[in-house]
């Protein structure tokens, strides 16, 4: 028998999204599914947008990005690899299994200049803006 700590955070939310998230990914692993939801963080500066998801432990080529009707999906999948059987894990926290993310972008993002780059676990894109596509406009009163 093993002793397990209790953290009532564990089992409280604390935000109403918090709440939403944990519905979905404890479903979804209960029912037998390997998926989750890697965070994201979306900046906006003058010039473009920002995306970064944190993804640690995969390659570049783990992942799937397609552009499709101005949604932007980001897909890909860890695996977990039990290389030595001789270990004794007493609890995994690290998520794996399938996972997709998809954002809706902005009509003025030039779609042909999207990049994107993985770097120590962060994949990294960016979406810059188009100029001519400006959706912020002053308008005077005469």
């Amino acid at each position: 028998m093993s002793i397990i700590r209790y953290n009532a955070n564990d089992f409280v939310p604390t935000t109403f999204s918090a709440l939403v998230d944990r519905f979905f990914n404890d479903s979804i692993t209960r029912s037998g599914g390997s998926s989750f939801v890697p965070k994201v963080d979306i900046i906006e500066t003058n010039n473009a947008f920002e995306i970064h998801l944190a993804a640690p432990g995969l390659s570049k080529e783990d992942f799937n990005i397609e552009l499709n009707d101005n949604y932007l999906t980001i897909s890909g999948e860890r695996k977990f690899s039990d290389e030595k059987k001789d270990k004794n894990y007493h609890a995994i926290e690290t998520h794996y299994g399938s996972f997709s993310r998809s954002f809706s972008l902005p009509e003025n993002v030039d779609p042909s200049k999207i990049n994107a780059k993985y770097n120590n676990g962060i994949l990294e894109l960016n979406l810059p803006k188009d100029e001519k596509k400006a959706l912020k406009q002053t308008i005077k009163v005469s």
